[in-house]
């Protein structure tokens, strides 16, 4: 199916004037990345505001953007339960996360779970769960980076798409290799502050077809739409069975717990000053992200009355392309190039961050401080850090080529799943129990990280489906599409067992020291 009035070089030019505003701003601020503190959390100068903008323009990804709109306009109010749970996530971070890991750690998560532990083994498990995580998150933004193109350029064919998703990879990589933490910001602080522009703009057009009664955009979305009424009732994707009931619940344990624990998003909290600015960010992060997540209720009902579920399901990109579909029927092809250029510049924006957080962990946890023993020069872990994320960025383009067509709010779920599996037990365990220990840590993030691969993998995410990613053989047996039910109360488990039966002991002197920085901030 192609677009009617479709201007793909209009597309194409919006998309490239963003890229170019957003690399010359990433040059500007590249101007003082020599020292780590300024290539990882950009020398930890930035206001709890600008942070806290940042910070949804680092969460509000492709999954918010496309992935959710398209879930709303295709299966009404379960759609918007994506919506909820990661909106409701955000209170672990503030009341649980936020402050004490500013106060403990300094560039990574690995920084917190080895203050008292064993350095080694505990910053390898962290690196590795890091790079696990942060490839999962990628995988949903790079596949929505083909299904947009497919849409905007009407490129139908496999090729074609992997090639955009393959420019959209370097011109990420770009970002981070000069602008670091600093210039990853500002995109993401322009991004943010563009994406709740278009989500208003789009909200208060969509109002004024239909009167500003939101009754009547609800009326008209469920004349629309097969489920017809059902559209706006609970249990439309997720109602149908028990397995579906129960992998309702799953995804919700993993969307309201999972934020608490990725990494990109944890690596945040250092670039600001203090653990006040801290708290700050996550109130203006939550702020920005409630505005913008009643604005997809808006859009996604919005498509399903203008659009119309059966148009945006053939359309090149699926699900995901509801909101530029709307965007062409409310405000031709003018409003579509600019729904896209932000669209591109979620995608490019999130996977920067994505890139600079696994690069950095494995640089300063791996590399500086497994490898060199905490003896590397500065420069030195820079530079590893900007090969590691040259590899990423690889990595990430290969498998947003194999995860092309899948829905990415769906695909951001599994990665939050797997965060809070592997991170979310570890991190609660070490900042608030005194006995916990290196054993236990292990166990808690491998144990995790394991269960929660191996149930996706055996799940019918990859087999046994018609929207698995391998259609031609069926060799799953986990029933539940998301594995955080079972996987999130795996790890914490573990991380008991691990304690008890390790041999290492807890370090009552180093508890001691790490309550007293997190809770103060004395010696941070």
């Amino acid at each position: 199916m192609s677009i009617p009035d479709n201007n793909p070089a209009l597309n194409i030019a919006v998309f490239a004037l963003f890229v170019a505003i957003t690399l010359y701003v990433v040059y500007r601020a590249s101007t003082r990345n020599s020292s780590t503190s300024d290539y990882y959390a950009a020398g930890s100068a930035f206001t709890g505001r600008q942070n806290g903008i940042a910070l949804s323009g680092d969460f509000l990804s492709a999954a918010s953007f496309l992935g959710i709109a398209g879930a709303i306009a295709i299966h009404g109010y379960d759609g918007f339960l994506y919506s909820i749970g990661f909106l409701v996530a955000w209170m672990v971070d503030l009341l649980l996360i936020a402050e004490l890991l500013r106060n403990t750690g300094r560039f990574t998560m690995g920084d917190v779970l080895s203050f008292r532990m064993k350095q080694r083994p505990v910053r390898a498990a962290a690196a590795t769960s890091t790079l696990v995580i942060s490839f999962f998150y990628m995988l949903a933004q790079m596949a929505g980076a083909g299904g947009l193109v497919a849409l905007l350029l009407d490129i139908h064919g496999g090729i074609g798409q992997a090639l955009v998703i393959g420019v959209v990879g370097v011109v990420m990589v770009l970002y981070v290799l000069v602008g670091g933490m600093k210039g990853t910001t500002w995109v993401q602080i322009i991004k943010a502050t563009i994406l709740l522009l278009t989500g208003a703009l789009i909200t208060v057009f969509l109002f004024g077809k239909f009167g500003f009664s939101f009754s009547n955009l609800l009326s008209a979305a469920a004349d629309n739409s097969p489920l017809g009424d059902e559209l706006l009732e609970p249990g439309g994707s997720y109602g149908k069975s028990e397995v579906t009931k129960l992998d309702f619940v799953s995804l919700a344990l993993a969307l309201v717990l999972g934020a608490a624990a990725l990494p990109h998003v944890l690596m945040r909290f250092y670039t600001v000053p203090n653990s006040r600015e801290a708290r700050r960010s996550v109130v203006w992060a939550t702020a920005c992200m409630t505005v913008f997540y009643l604005c997809t209720l808006v859009i996604g009902f919005g498509a399903a009355a203008l659009v119309g579920p059966e148009t945006i399901k053939n359309a090149p990109g699926g699900e995901n392309s509801a909101a530029p579909l709307l965007a062409l029927n409310i405000g031709g092809t003018l409003l579509l190039g600019i729904v896209s250029a932000v669209a591109f510049a979620t995608i490019l924006a999130v996977v920067a961050g994505l890139t600079i957080t696994a690069s950095a962990s494995f640089a300063h946890d791996v590399y500086a401080n497994i490898f060199k023993r905490g003896k590397a020069e500065p420069a030195a872990e820079v530079r590893v850090a900007r090969l590691t994320a040259v590899a990423v960025g690889a990595f990430a383009i290969v498998g947003g080529i194999l995860a092309n067509g899948q829905n990415i709010a769906f695909l951001v779920a599994l990665a939050f799943a797997v965060a809070a599996s592997a991170n979310l037990s570890t991190l609660l365990y070490s900042l608030f129990w005194k006995r916990f220990n290196t054993t236990g840590t292990l166990w808690g993030i491998y144990g995790g990280l394991i269960a929660s691969l191996v149930l996706v993998f055996f799940s019918p995410v990859m087999s046994g489906s018609a929207d698995s990613i391998i259609k031609s053989v069926d060799f799953h047996w986990f029933p539940l599409k998301n594995p955080g039910l079972v996987s999130i109360p795996f790890s914490f488990l573990c991380g008991i067992v691990g304690t008890f039966v390790g041999r290492s002991k807890a370090d009552p002197v180093k508890h001691a020291e790490m309550e007293v920085r997190s809770l103060t901030g004395i010696g941070s």
